[in-house]
């Protein structure tokens, strides 16, 4: 068996600077908020700095000072901002009570390898907070979207009584207007009709081209394949305009086939990525076994090679039908106000009429998309299972 190593409590001299850094960082966002960030750097530093000296010297149980620090924050916070400010100060106190406590008795190293040097360990944890840093900005957008759809009054701002989480600042006025609207509904069903046609088409010539592409003999593979990949890399106000050009001349321009067919080559390079991601651990002795059996090549795909693929399939299929239920630049060039797509009616909405009902549907979407891109994760755990990647 192997000894575990105890964790050493830490000198003063490694977390209480390392936490005043982090107290820094929460003092800038929070004095940029009230009008002065170099002032909440130098206080966030200097008073998380003293909260882990005195939690970890006066306080030392670890209980009393995390609940210490939380209503003490949250304290602060509501004299500063209200119930808003208070939520907020509660966060950070929660965050730095384990903080200072997790570095103090050394935790951080309980799940890194012993052998790490101090360097090692920093840029372990600091890219976390690189990557925890992206990410929260990358998400603020959304996060702000959502609540101020729920506003009872036609701005895009956050209204006092909303700051004040009063019932009365909040509606679902939008989403009613959303759906009681004919054009928004309208575009709704322009694009239930495009997106899934163009994903069909999308499936099955993408899946088709990554297993003729996957075989080692077919000639100029790495050439077609970065033809047929090109529509994700082109930049897409370009493939929109060749794409006019082309349906101008062969009478596609401002028909719903034309609108679709130019989804369809938008989402084949997704498809054709996915399924060639899946075809990598596909064994090709179950093919040639199939066909040592007298199957034809039909029934080998279906029975043998598509089961095994599916997963992958889906996955492109899901992000073909995202792309194309999401593009707007694409159908605004070939596209007539009879292709009118949702996408389309917010872009209108946005330059023609501000109208808040677009905080509505923009938060529809981002939970149809949180719901689609979850399906994709679970089917590419279920593809890496099937593949031997991952145990059962």
């Amino acid at each position: 068996m192997v000894a575990l190593t105890p964790i050493s409590r830490k000198p003063v001299s490694f977390y209480v600077p390392v936490t005043g850094a982090a107290g820094a960082v929460a003092g800038l966002f929070v004095g940029t908020a009230n009008g002065s960030g170099l002032l909440g750097v130098v206080i966030g530093a200097v008073v998380m700095a003293a909260l882990a000296f005195v939690l970890t010297t006066v306080v030392r149980n670890e209980t009393i000072g995390r609940w210490a620090t939380l209503v003490g924050l949250a304290v602060v916070g509501y004299f500063m901002g209200g119930i808003p400010a208070m939520l907020i100060g509660a966060a950070f106190g929660w965050f730095f009570g384990w903080f200072v406590f997790w570095l103090y008795e050394g935790r951080y190293r309980a799940k890194v390898a012993p052998y790490l040097t101090p360097g090692q360990v920093l840029w372990h944890f600091t890219f976390r907070v690189i990557c925890g840093a992206i990410f929260v900005f990358l998400i603020t957008p959304i996060l702000v979207v959502m609540p101020l759809s729920f506003n009872a009054e036609n701005f895009f701002t956050f209204t006092p009584e909303m700051l004040r989480f009063d019932p009365a600042g909040y509606s679902l006025k939008h989403y009613k207007d959303f759906f009681n609207s004919s054009d928004w509904q309208g575009a709704v069903w322009n694009s239930l009709k495009i997106a899934p046609a163009a994903t069909l088409l999308s499936v099955s010539f993408g899946t088709l081209a990554a297993i003729g592409l996957s075989q080692p003999h077919v000639p100029f593979r790495r050439a077609i394949m970065a033809v047929l990949i090109s529509p994700m890399i082109v930049p897409l106000i370009i493939s929109a305009a060749g794409m006019y050009f082309f349906y101008s001349r062969v009478g596609l321009q401002g028909t719903t086939l034309g609108v679709i067919l130019a989804h369809a080559a938008l989402g084949i390079p997704f498809v054709i990525i996915t399924v060639t991601a899946t075809l990598v651990g596909f064994d090709r002795s179950l093919t040639r076994a199939a066909a040592n059996m007298g199957a034809n090549p039909v029934t080998t795909f279906f029975r043998v090679q598509m089961p095994l693929i599916l997963p992958g399939v889906i996955s492109g299929g899901l992000f073909a039908f995202i792309t194309s239920f999401d593009e707007v630049v694409v159908v605004l060039f070939v596209g007539s106000a009879g292709q009118k797509t949702l996408p389309w009616q917010m872009f209108t909405g946005l330059r023609e009429q501000i109208s808040p009902t677009i905080l509505a549907v923009a938060t529809i979407l981002v939970g149809i998309s949180i719901c689609l891109l979850t399906v994709v994760e679970l089917l590419r755990r279920r593809s890496e299972r099937l593949r031997g990647m991952s145990p059962g």
